[in-house]
């Protein structure tokens, strides 16, 4: 028996697989769920736990429930109906989301919660497959401060910094910030990159110099490089960054903010889809200038 309590995890992709084994590690007794079984198979096989056939049914008992799918849809898709999550929580349970979804669907899933007895967190994340992997993500979160400080422990086994945002939707809009600043740096850095190249200076040498200085980014340190060598094969893809950029644009709509160089960007990441590029990583806007 753990001496954590209970979890479950319901989504075991790229990112929910490697944080549902850091909850085991952490000391929590899990179940996971996944819709395609032969991966909730795998993870068993790795990690100590065990698999359930429905989200309902992996939420039994467990006193935190986390969530890490695709979209609004699909995490309306597992949390409500007979078959959700929802339908098998225990009153005073935790739903933690650390999907990238909307405010609104954050906001509706955390009143739905509340008027049945458990409580809802929206907590999306950055630090892409390599912070999954290596306990090193950054949690932004949006709910309750009581809530939030009994399942801080829960989210710190995959974050290396926890941090309550504000009220409900606010670690969405946060995210939303977060994939904003990132969409303007990568292009800016391709752009930089291939003038680079088309000066003819020797790119690693100009990536070795300016890191040292104001231009120095994670993106610069961790992507210059490769996107030198044309490799885009490093976890988070492009058909991704289209989603969450549409919503923020949505967002954006809503709340009057003007977002001129994040709709041009994801119209160059458009390009990169129509190139073939949908799963490239994100830092393959250098493509469309390398190749245009």
């Amino acid at each position: 028996m753990s001496g954590k309590g209970k979890g479950a995890f319901i989504g075991l992709g790229v990112m929910g697989f490697p944080m549902a084994g850091h909850l085991v590690a952490a000391g929590y007794e899990m179940t996971v769920y996944n819709r395609t079984q032969h991966t909730a198979n795998r993870w068993i096989k790795e990690h100590t736990g065990r698999s359930a056939t429905t989200p309902s049914e992996a939420a039994h008992e467990a006193d935190f429930v986390f969530t890490c799918v695709g979209n609004d849809d699909d995490l309306r898709s597992v949390v409500l109906g007979e078959d959700g999550a929802f339908a098998g929580m225990k009153p005073g349970a935790v739903l933690i989301d650390n999907t990238t979804t909307s405010a609104i669907v954050a906001r509706e899933l955390y009143g739905i919660a509340r008027g049945q007895g458990f409580h809802f967190l929206d907590a999306p994340v950055s630090g892409g497959q390599a912070g999954a992997e290596n306990a090193a993500l950054t949690v932004m979160v949006g709910g309750d401060l009581d809530v939030f400080e009994n399942a801080k422990p829960a989210m710190e086994a995959y974050g290396k910094a926890v941090t309550l945002m504000g009220e409900s939707g606010s670690g969405q809009l946060t995210k939303m910030v977060n994939q904003i600043c990132i969409a303007g740096m990568v292009q800016a850095l391709a752009e930089g990159l291939n003038f680079a190249q088309r000066a003819g200076l020797d790119g690693d040498l100009v990536l070795d110099v300016i890191s040292k200085g104001a231009a120095q980014s994670w993106q610069m340190e961790n992507r210059g490089k490769t996107m030198l060598r044309g490799e885009f094969d490093f976890g988070f893809a492009v058909d991704w960054m289209r989603k969450d950029l549409g919503i923020c644009l949505e967002e954006a709509n809503r709340n009057g903010a003007r977002l001129q160089t994040t709709a041009l960007v994801d119209q160059f990441y458009k390009h990169v889809q129509q190139k073939g590029g949908a799963r490239f990583d994100t830092s393959s806007l250098m493509l469309p200038l390398v190749q245009d």
